[in-house]
Formats: structure tokens, sequence, C-alpha cells
């Protein structure tokens, strides 16, 4: 397989990541090592099935992927001004008060359940906070924006859900679903003898 033809959509996690020969908790294959881009061709249930840059292919336990941010549209145009982060941070804190409020009635009994999803609808709030980095969502410009000191730029963009109240609800657990990750002291749910598969081996 030729590197055009390779579009990673995800990487494993930090710890790693076993993988199945099929579908199946009871047919355990190799391990794959930690932050390995793979590509997902296809699922079922929380299965899914991931291809490798060097064309190996096994399933693994969707759940435990980490989605790649899809390149924002426009995002070849020359660099624009450098948006200034503040005014986006005071919506951010306003709409954070707001719905601190709104829970603090809904605990205290001065509103009931359907007032609070009322007035609710449609308050999203997005920021992740790590030291000197930050993203942030701008629901003005429908993108995350990343924020490193006061240095902004385009993270990703996003779309409005379709439902505001929460979405689909989870389907629920099925006998072929993947095990859970074990504990971080319990041996991996595989063979011993299997090895580490990594870009470029078989």
């Amino acid at each position: 397989m030729s590197d055009d033809e390779f579009r990673p959509t995800h990487v494993t996690p930090l710890d790693g990541l076993p993988t199945w020969a099929a579908p199946d908790p009871a047919e355990p294959s190799a391990w794959l090592d930690a932050l390995l881009p793979v590509q997902v061709i296809g699922s079922e249930g929380d299965w899914a099935r991931v291809l490798c840059a060097n064309g190996w292919a096994a399933w693994v336990d969707g759940r435990l992927l980490v989605a790649l941010p899809e390149r924002p549209p426009g995002a070849t145009r020359p660099i624009a001004r450098t948006p200034d982060p503040r005014p986006l941070l005071a919506r951010i804190e306003r709409a954070l008060g707001t719905y601190r409020q709104l829970v603090e009635q809904l605990a205290d009994g001065a509103i009931d359940l359907e007032t609070f999803r009322a007035r609710s609808s449609g308050l999203r709030i997005g920021v992740v906070v790590d030291g000197e980095s930050a993203w942030l969502l701008d629901l003005e410009h429908d993108r995350w924006w990343y924020c490193h000191d006061t240095q902004v730029q385009t993270f990703a963009t996003v779309e409005a859900p379709a439902d505001v109240h929460g979405g689909a609800t989870p389907e629920p657990s099925t006998p072929n679903s993947p095990p859970k990750p074990p504990a971080a002291a319990a041996p991996p749910p595989i063979s011993r003898t299997s090895s580490p598969v990594q870009a470029g081996e078989r």
C-alpha cells in the first residue's frame, strides 16, 4: 500500500491497544503500539476494524480509539490575522454562568426539569485548558480554536447536534461487544507470544 492510499482517521491510546482476528473476544491477536496511526475501515457494534500503514488489519475496541480532526474548510487559504481570544472567553464565561444558574435553580427546586430543558435548549459550551494551551468552542464561527498563550488558530470545524437535548441514546452493550479495557495492573488480554505491530512490519 502506498502512503497516498493510507489516510489515518484515528490513533491508538497512550497505553497501546489489543487486537482481535475477528469481532470476537475469543480470538485475540497482536498488540498495537501507543499512538499508532490507523484507519477505521469497518465497524460492528462497538468493534472497529482498523488498517495500519503496512496494510495489516485487525479488529479493536473502537471506543478506545482517539479520533484525528479533519482539515478545516478553507485551511489552505493564507493565514489571517490572529484573533483576540478575550471576547470569546468572555462569551464562554457568560454562557457558563447562565448554565450554572440554571443548575442551581433546578437543584434548589426553583424550576422543574421541563423548564430547565427549555431554558438550556441550544446552550453549548466547550473549553479545555491544559496549562498554556486551550481549546475554545466558538459557536459564532462554528469552530474550535486552539489557543497557545495569546496565539489563536482554527483547530476544527463543528456542526450543530441533531438533538440539543442530548442526541441519540447509546446502544446497550451486547454479548458480542468488545471487552472493556483491563485495569492498569492487569496483563493485556492477548497471548503473551504475540508481538507488537508497528508501522512497516507485519
